[in-house]
């Protein structure tokens, strides 16, 4: 298993700085977001070009949504239960011990039906990061956090991998963690489906319920996850006000009476350079 930073060391972790001052402040930059978006159509599994799309499109509040939670008495209490994600999720052997019908084993199946881990993302992410300078505060587990929740929301929200799915995710999560890379992913994706394949299927409206549906949830990278994994999934989502999407799966229905994999539309064509961009505008 990999090794978890700060386990049973709060004090180390509690030494350092709330956030790092030495931080840069990240600046919009809508030009070089759409340069790695169309870079990410070519292969969705290009997953450094949505990291770079984020850097490019920075949540503006995050700073103060992570210093407020990281000094709440519950924010420091679930740090202090879960230091490292990752190494919890990547156990699915103690997952797997958990009760039938429970978040954990929905979660086990979903990662291991799509051969994925959580920490494959975190090494993603560094390869990313490699070269760029390293800080050490508490801030860094609150930005880590949101990272490493991603595929649990897949699960809860139901939404796939295939490229609506991600697509709806991104907007489910921009109303819980307001970046404006999860709109700009999210809608750039649903109108490159809508003019790779022409169709009745309702893409646009798929991916705004779930900016909608994700307005009912609060932040799922501020829970105890390990407080939900033993719960059945149905009562996480009650918990969580997650209500099943329906235009994600008319959409679905559609390409598929059409003969159209849901799983195979987003880098089947690229649009014209700043057509859909600004449309979008």
């Amino acid at each position: 298993m990999t090794a978890i930073p700060f386990a049973n060391s709060t004090p180390k972790w509690a030494d350092l700085p709330l956030y790092d001052e030495a931080r840069p402040v990240l600046r919009t930059r809508p030009a070089k977001a759409w340069h790695h978006f169309r870079e990410l159509l070519k292969d969705k599994e290009r997953t450094e070009e949505v990291f770079k799309i984020f850097e490019a499109l920075p949540w503006g509040g995050m700073r103060n949504a992570g210093q407020r939670f990281l000094t709440s008495e519950r924010g420091r209490a679930i740090v202090a239960r879960e230091p490292y994600l990752p190494a919890v999720l990547d156990d699915h052997a103690a997952l797997r011990r958990m009760p039938a019908g429970s978040l954990a084993h929905a979660y086990c199946d979903f990662m291991e039906r799509e051969g994925l881990t959580a920490q494959g993302l975190v090494d993603e992410f560094s390869r990313f990061a490699a070269g760029k300078p390293k800080f050490h505060d508490q801030f860094d587990w609150y930005l880590n956090r949101a990272r490493d929740v991603h595929d649990l929301l897949h699960v809860l929200t139901g939404y796939g991998r295939d490229s609506l799915g991600e697509a709806c995710v991104l907007a489910f999560t921009y109303s819980q963690q307001p970046s404006p890379a999860h709109l700009f992913i999210g809608y750039m994706a649903g109108l490159n489906m809508k003019r790779t394949v022409k169709s009745n299927a309702p893409v646009l409206r798929a991916v705004r319920e779930g900016q909608r549906l994700g307005k009912a949830c609060p932040r799922l990278l501020e829970q105890s996850i390990t407080e939900l994994l033993p719960l059945p999934i149905e009562d996480v989502r009650r918990r969580l006000n997650i209500t099943p999407a329906q235009f994600y799966h008319k959409a679905h229905a559609e390409w598929k009476a059409l003969g159209v994999d849901p799983y195979d539309l987003l880098g089947k064509a690229l649009p014209a350079p700043g057509v859909e961009l600004a449309k979008a505008a």
